[in-house]
């Protein structure tokens, strides 16, 4: 069976003179379903412009009425905006005398305070004057330190002010020499007769300032290696010619003139420390052997204590006697005191009585003398003579006594 050929061209009936084929059915169903989807559109459309009427209107209303209330409010802000007027006005008023007090004595604070910085100008002055001086005398210091010899005269110097600031006199000697003929800077005697301590103030300062001039980062390793090489070797000298077993303490200070080279040898020398602790002997700044000079003090001064404990006790014992004694003539001078308080109001007592009885005679009225003697018969019933009435103030006095 062969297959059935299809075409759009081919005519399927004759309408009149015009031949219908399949592609004018396709092409008029086509044009009729978009007819009629345009004219649902049309409809759609109809319908949505009734509704934006409606919206339309809706708004219209909404809006006269937003108008009127509008309106109403209008009238409400301007009254309240009058009455904000006038308190704003009201209150810049206020507003305006206070920051006018307020920059009056804004003006007198800055007066006062321009006044007191003159005076601290004039004080930075004399401080800039005494900092000139200073600066002076720290170039006759460096002068003093370039100097290897008046280096270590310092160093040593200082470290005996401060020991000797510390200490008594005798518990300490400069200079002393050692069995073995090594002379240590300072030896600090010990209490219970333990060995002395010693102190060396030999600080090698070359490498360090070599360090601290070097004008670039290769010469300033090259020193530091040299700082540290002196440091070294002056710790192994320390060890090996001031720790003397039996003689001197086990542990031996190494002093420091500076603070700040002190701290910069435990930040940038930390192996150096710890060497010196494995030789036992203690890297010690001014401020480190100040403290440490206070607790030998101390040790020192609970020592002497201790020796004279039993001097203390007597002594307490006769403070006790004595204050003993104390109390008792304080008590019997008691005694005497509260005797003689009673004598004394007694005596008071006596003084009032007499007061009053010269105060009672001192008011009394006397009567005239009477006239010439006559006869007690003769008398009026209100008359008295000068004897009744004094034999009357005698009783009344005894009576009142």
């Amino acid at each position: 069976m062969e297959p059935i050929a299809f075409s759009f061209d081919q005519p399927l009936f004759q309408l009149g003179a015009l031949p219908v084929t399949t592609g004018y059915l396709v092409t008029a169903a086509a044009l009729l379903i978009a007819l009629l989807a345009i004219m649902a559109a049309g409809r759609a459309r109809a319908l949505r412009a009734d509704k934006r009427a409606e919206q339309m209107a809706s708004l219209l209303a909404a809006q006269t009425e937003m108008q009127g209330r509008i309106a109403a409010m209008a009238d409400v802000f301007g009254a309240r905006q009058a009455e904000l007027t006038q308190s704003l006005s009201q209150r810049i008023d206020g507003m305006t005398h206070r920051i006018g007090a307020s920059i009056s004595e804004q003006t007198k604070a800055t007066h006062e305070n321009l006044r007191r910085l003159q005076e601290r100008l004039a004080v930075i002055d004399s401080a800039q004057n005494n900092i000139q001086a200073l600066a002076k005398d720290m170039a006759g210091l460096q002068s003093i330190l370039s100097n290897k010899q008046t280096r270590g005269a310092f160093g040593q110097s200082r470290m005996e002010a401060i020991v000797a600031d510390g200490l008594p006199i005798g518990a300490y000697t400069f200079q002393a020499t050692l069995s073995n003929g090594a002379r240590p800077d300072c030896v600090i005697r010990m209490p219970n007769d333990q060995p002395p301590l010693v102190i060396d103030a030999k600080f090698p300062l070359e490498a360090w300032n070599g360090m601290r001039d070097a004008p670039s980062a290769e010469r300033r390793q090259q020193a530091a290696q040299a700082f540290r090489r002196d440091m070294e070797v002056h710790i192994r000298d320390i060890a090996g010619k001031y720790l003397l077993s039996g003689e001197t303490q086990e542990t031996a200070f190494l002093f420091v003139p500076s603070e700040s080279i002190f701290a910069e040898i435990h930040e940038h020398f930390e192996a150096i420390v710890q060497k010196a602790h494995r030789q036992r002997i203690v890297i010690v700044s001014p401020s480190l052997l100040l403290l440490s000079i206070q607790v030998i003090q101390a040790i020192l001064k609970d020592a002497r204590m201790r020796e004279q404990a039993h001097l203390i006790q007597g002594e307490v014992a006769r403070l006790m006697e004595d204050l003993s004694r104390l109390d008792e003539r304080v008590r019997k001078l008691q005694g005497h005191f509260a005797m003689a308080q009673k004598d004394i109001d007694e005596i008071l007592i006596s003084s009032d009585k007499l007061t009053r009885r010269g105060a009672k005679i001192e008011t009394l009225e006397l009567e005239a003398p009477p006239a010439p003697a006559r006869s007690s018969k003769e008398e009026g019933p209100g008359e008295r003579s000068m004897e009744g009435r004094i034999g009357q103030l005698k009783l009344r006095v005894v009576d009142e006594d």
